[in-house]
């Protein structure tokens, strides 16, 4: 038996120091990370950093606020950041060629509008002949046309506003737009500020993702770091996914933000938040590559590219090698 024992314990050793050696080799990194002001933009970092996934993986995260994902892509090109979340708008800008994703964070297939009191929509049929503020480039200017196209109306049967994201909300209070086309947590001061106003919901099958990016040449360079930082990412978000956080989660975005935590709660019904299983299976049934097609498909149909421009597979702008590699090394 002792010497039964005294095996254990060597065995043990061996692992521990086999546990050190691996972590020794890790470097610390610092990257820095750009990030838009609202839950969906910062569920996962925030849980990241605040829960010590990042701790863990030896990376330091430097967040930079910005308005919209062309501004972080310009950023990035401008080399003050590594990465960054965008919406589904940007993604625009990936299918070209701009950037390049490497993680899944978000997916919802429905979408709203906010309305002013006195506009009288009930449906976006209504929307014809309205004031319509909207932000140019952004998920939100792909949820208008989404719109637009479910109600069978174009452009030049609603008045167009495009407006900075903090300038949609003061635009709605003033009433100088009927409808307020953004995103939280405009969408939320936009229906707290604006007396009276209120959401309509439409559906019209489209795949609006939000994802993790970088330049292509960042991850040609830059392989196994995108890896790590999704080891990293993907742990926090299977802690973030799960409903019984999602009230310390909202604590930890309001904090970044400087908001309400429940205004950040308000958020949580906004989309389905991936967690580890989730993109296990979706990545090896084919429907991860298919969310991408699907958001390919509808930047064609709305006009945002040309059949031309699209890829002819969706891997040349998404990294699902990326994805699976850090999945692979959570479950050895």
């Amino acid at each position: 038996m002792k010497k039964f024992l005294a095996i254990v314990l060597a065995l043990a050793m061996v692992l521990s120091l086999g546990a050190v050696a691996f972590a020794a080799e890790e470097e610390p990194i610092t990257l820095r990370v750009g990030y838009m002001a609202n839950y969906a933009s910062l569920w996962a970092v925030m849980t990241g950093i605040n829960g010590g996934f990042f701790e863990d993986e030896g990376i330091t995260v430097e967040l930079t606020e910005f308005g919209d994902g062309p501004s972080e892509i310009a950023a990035m090109e401008g080399g003050s950041i590594d990465l960054a979340y965008i919406g589904k708008g940007a993604h625009r800008l990936c299918i070209l060629g701009n950037a390049i994703i490497f993680a899944p964070s978000s997916v919802h297939t429905t979408d709203k509008l906010v309305c002013s009191a006195e506009s009288g929509i009930e449906t976006v049929e209504d929307l014809a002949g309205k004031k319509i503020g909207y932000s140019a480039g952004s998920s939100s200017e792909t949820t208008l046309d989404n719109a637009l196209k479910v109600a069978g109306l174009t452009r030049d049967d609603v008045t167009l506003n495009a407006l900075d994201p903090g300038y949609i909300v003061p635009a709605m209070i003033s009433g100088d737009i009927d409808v307020a086309v953004t995103w939280n947590p405009y969408t939320t001061m936009c229906l707290e500020q604006s007396e009276g106003s209120y959401e309509i919901e439409f559906a019209d099958g489209s795949t609006n993702m939000s994802s993790w990016i970088c330049l292509p040449a960042y991850a040609e360079e830059n392989h196994d770091t995108l890896v790590r930082f999704s080891r990293a990412l993907f742990k926090a978000m299977d802690y973030g996914a799960n409903p019984d956080n999602a009230d310390e989660v909202a604590q930890w975005c309001a904090e970044q933000t400087a908001t309400d935590k429940e205004i950040n709660l308000l958020q949580w019904g906004d989309a389905h938040w991936f967690n580890i299983e989730d993109m296990e299976t979706a990545l090896a049934d084919g429907t991860m590559k298919g969310y991408y097609e699907g958001v390919q498909n509808d930047m064609i149909a709305g006009g945002n590219i040309t059949e031309e421009e699209a890829a002819e597979d969706v891997g040349d702008w998404v990294l699902f090698d990326v994805m699976q590699e850090a999945l692979d090394q959570i479950a050895e």
